[in-house]
């Protein structure tokens, strides 16, 4: 047991190691040997631990995604049966940007790198992308059925928009300027009432572009 949990802890090392350099450099500008180095192992000992540099990348980008949705279905399953949908939906995306931020170096390599990979490393991938997009879709459509979320909202295109706008915040967020938490509460204040005072309007016309 000793032996593979060593195994286990170096196996983990060379994927921390690799994903901070994927997230720094891009898919590909990072090697087998980069890796090795980084993680301060022998180039041939990796072998014995991945096959090739996509199982590596395959395995982090798992790995970000699923750090990011155990956490969201944790705070989601704490709030109590009775509790609103824009409720979930706040404790949700602070979930979501707790644990974003928290492990940035594998959640940031997936939003790095993720449009530079072969399409047969992001196929692998997918279904673990997929699990985490439909836990929102039901998230959102319960927003809809309990009339808290309007009932012509296009759930696919605000799922989108909504996991586009957080992960982003990995590019432009500066902890030292407000916390997580508050960064949650501001983005979730927008999406679920609006910026703005005035009803919704439709798509501007002619006039609104002109005054714009």
């Amino acid at each position: 047991m000793a032996a593979a949990a060593k195994e286990g802890e170096t196996r983990r090392h060379v994927l921390d190691c690799a994903a901070r350099l994927f997230s720094r450099e891009g898919y590909a500008a990072v090697s087998l040997r980069g890796i090795a180095a980084e993680s301060g192992i022998k180039a041939g000992s990796l072998y014995y631990h991945f096959e090739s540099k996509e199982e590596i990348v395959i395995e982090i980008l798992n790995v970000g995604v699923q750090l990011v949705h155990a956490a969201v279905e944790r705070a989601i399953g704490a709030l109590p049966p009775q509790a609103p949908v824009a409720q979930g939906i706040g404790v949700a995306m602070e979930a979501h940007l707790q644990a974003l931020h928290k492990a940035s170096d594998y959640t940031s390599a997936n939003i790095r790198i993720f449009g530079q990979l072969p399409q047969s490393v992001q196929n692998a991938h997918r279904p673990v992308r997929r699990s985490y997009d439909l836990l929102w879709s039901e998230l959102l459509g319960r927003g809809v059925r309990s009339g808290e979320l309007r009932d012509d909202i296009n759930i696919p295109r605000l799922r989108a928009f909504l996991l586009g706008a957080m992960n982003a915040s990995l590019e432009w967020y500066n902890p030292k300027s407000v916390s997580v938490a508050r960064l949650a509460s501001d983005l979730a204040a927008v999406v679920l009432y609006g910026a703005a005072y005035a009803a919704p309007l439709a798509a501007p016309g002619p006039a609104l572009a002109r005054k714009a």
